[in-house]
C-alpha cells in the first residue's frame, strides 16, 4: 500500500512541476488582449488559464492528500525505543571534583620577564633621513 501511495505522490509532484513550468504569467495577457499570438494558442483566444489552474488545485489536493497518508503510514510503521529491546543507557549525573590550588594554570611572572622578551618586536625611533635617500634632480 505504502508503495503505491508513494507512485502516486511521485508522480502528482511531477504533474505539478509540469503544469506550473506550461502556464503563463500575469504580464502574458497584455498582449493577447491586443490580438497579438491568440492564433498560435492551443486553447483559444481566452487562454487556458482556468483548465490549467484547475488542473494544478485537484493535483496539488492529491499531492497533500498522499503526503498526510504517508505520513499516516510512517507514523503506524514506528517502533518505540523500548520495544526493539536495545539498552537504554542510564544518565549519569557527574559532580565535578573540587580543584586544587596548584590544579589551576596561572601566569608565571618570572617568565614573562625573562624569555619573552626576546620574542616581542622592538619599534625603533625613525631615523633622520640621509643624503643618499634624498632623489637628484
Amino acid at each position: 500500500m505504502e508503495q503505491i501511495i508513494l507512485i502516486v505522490h511521485m508522480l502528482a509532484a511531477l504533474a505539478i512541476i509540469g503544469l506550473i513550468m506550461i502556464q503563463q504569467g500575469k504580464g502574458a495577457d497584455m498582449g493577447a488582449s491586443f490580438g497579438a499570438g491568440s492564433s498560435q494558442t492551443l486553447f483559444g483566444s481566452g487562454g487556458g488559464g482556468n483548465v490549467l489552474t484547475t488542473s494544478t488545485s485537484w493535483l496539488v489536493t492529491l499531492f497533500f492528500a498522499t503526503s498526510f497518508g504517508l505520513a499516516v503510514i510512517a507514523k503506524n510503521q514506528s517502533v518505540a525505543v523500548n520495544a526493539v529491546d536495545l539498552p537504554v543507557p542510564a544518565v549519569v549525573e557527574s559532580q565535578f571534583a573540587p580543584v586544587a590550588e596548584g590544579d589551576i594554570p596561572a601566569i608565571d611572572e618570572a617568565a614573562i620577564g625573562q624569555g619573552l622578551s626576546d620574542d616581542i618586536p622592538v619599534l625603533d625611533a625613525p631615523a633622520a633621513p640621509s643624503e643618499l635617500d634624498i632623489p637628484e634632480i
